[in-house]
């Protein structure tokens, strides 16, 4: 009776090791889908990079301090200056205020003493790439 239980097990280890050579669940390749929206999002990520700093030059920092105040500071600003481009910049835990896109140190200059009349802690910033 032990000879036919070994035979029985080892029999039964054969038949298992002989179907999971052949078992092909691991060889195919998955197929991705992926949500349409998802690539119109990377779209307009890489449309608002390539904007950003797109190259070096002179900005205008007006403000410093809380979102909210921020939020009111550029709403103003806008107001006041539609042709002249702003934004909110974080670096934490402070909220800055950028205007501007100056390609000269000069012309940056200039609209940093007219703006300081308006906002007295108005500075000049060189915009990084």
């Amino acid at each position: 009776m032990k000879i036919l239980t070994f035979y029985k097990n080892i029999s039964q280890l054969f038949l298992i090791g002989f179907f999971t050579s052949f078992s092909w669940s691991q060889t195919t390749k998955p197929k991705i889908t992926q949500d349409p929206r998802f690539e119109q999002l990377l779209n307009e990520k890489r449309k608002i990079n390539s904007t950003l700093n797109q190259n070096e030059g002179f900005k205008i920092q007006i403000f410093t301090g809380e979102n909210e105040a921020a939020k009111k500071t550029l709403t103003e600003f806008r107001k006041a200056n539609q042709n002249i481009d702003a934004t909110i910049v974080f670096h934490t835990p402070i909220y800055k205020v950028w205007v501007g896109n100056f390609k000269t140190r000069i012309e940056a200059e200039k609209k940093v003493k007219e703006l300081q009349k308006k906002y007295s802690n108005a500075f000049l910033i060189k915009a990084k790439n």
